[in-house]
């Protein structure tokens, strides 16, 4: 089985986008200053244990730029690098929800201003989100295919406890229900190697298959610069899953998920000058292709154990 007439065994949301626009469809990563009730005391003050001081942000334009212009620098870049000529905004660092709305609608709508911009995605919690937010929200996406993504990392409260995340699997859920409520488009990020066995991992798997979820962002555990994740593998406190380890399991997890949620990430790289361990993520394309090929030697594809009843 291939998806969106590619030769992916899994329903790639890059490949989903260009089907729906007709080009390659970028995102522009932007960070609007916004903070975490995680770390500024609301919730607790020191964060999930993975989370460093960009707040998981990537690729970071500077929150010295207004919107407008990190928008504008963005499109530019992407344009004169892979010829992109649409574009969604990406509110990634932090919690890009944690403002009051009329705060909200200001950043939100300067961020739709570039005329090849399709699309928004705001990266927040579940906790994080009210009737109002949403509503606006919805409203944005009468115009614009607009996402929202949460971080739920795994269904299992002691695994959330343990990482710090300062929510429980309930809190998700309330959240995630009010956000379907409003139509509104809804990724999940998980992260294995979150010391879980093998049956747990696959657990959030038929989770969130039976929740019908409409995107996924699949990451690997990794411990970065200045994070408490990475002191606690300096103390040899934990470990973390090897590249085949990660890979086998990847398609196990694929394997349980609705053909049509659309798959955002299987692996991510990180910054490599922060990059602690493990080394190995640091190779992200080696990675996908060896998942391409171990659905391949399976013959199976994400949907294969999806349980239809």
């Amino acid at each position: 089985m291939f998806f969106n007439n590619t030769d992916k065994r899994y329903n790639q949301f890059s490949a989903y986008l260009k089907n729906k626009f007709g080009a390659k469809v970028y995102k522009i990563t932007l960070d609007a200053g916004f903070s975490c009730p995680n770390r500024d005391g609301t919730i607790s003050t020191g964060g999930c244990i993975f989370c460093d001081g960009s707040g998981s942000f990537s690729q970071a334009h500077s929150n010295l730029l207004s919107i407008e212009e990190q928008v504008k620098t963005g499109a530019e870049t992407l344009s004169k690098r892979f010829k992109a000529e649409k574009f969604m905004a990406y509110f990634q660092a932090y919690t890009n929800t944690y403002k009051p709305v009329n705060e909200l609608e200001k950043i939100y709508k300067a961020s739709l201003t570039h005329p090849d911009i399709v699309g928004l995605s705001i990266g927040t919690r579940p906790d994080c989100v009210d009737d109002d937010k949403l509503k606006l929200i919805s409203d944005i996406s009468k115009d614009y295919y607009t996402w929202i993504e949460y971080g739920l990392q795994s269904i299992h409260d002691k695994t959330l406890k343990k990482i710090n995340r300062g929510e429980t699997f309930d809190t998700f859920l309330r959240g995630y229900e009010k956000t379907k409520s409003y139509g509104i488009n809804t990724c999940v990020h998980v992260i294995l190697g979150l010391w879980e066995t093998h049956d747990e991992m696959m657990q959030t798997a038929q989770k969130l298959a039976e929740l019908e979820i409409d995107g996924v962002k699949i990451h690997m555990l990794c411990a970065l610069e200045n994070t408490k994740l990475a002191k606690m593998y300096e103390n040899k406190e934990v470990d973390f899953m090897t590249e085949d380890e990660y890979i086998q399991t990847v398609c196990d997890f694929l394997e349980y998920l609705p053909p049509k949620t659309t798959i955002h990430r299987l692996a991510g790289n990180g910054l490599k000058k922060e990059l602690i361990a493990p080394r190995w993520i640091g190779k992200k394309l080696d990675c996908l292709n060896k998942i391409d090929k171990e659905l391949l030697r399976r013959n199976s594809h994400q949907g294969y154990k999806y349980n239809h009843s």
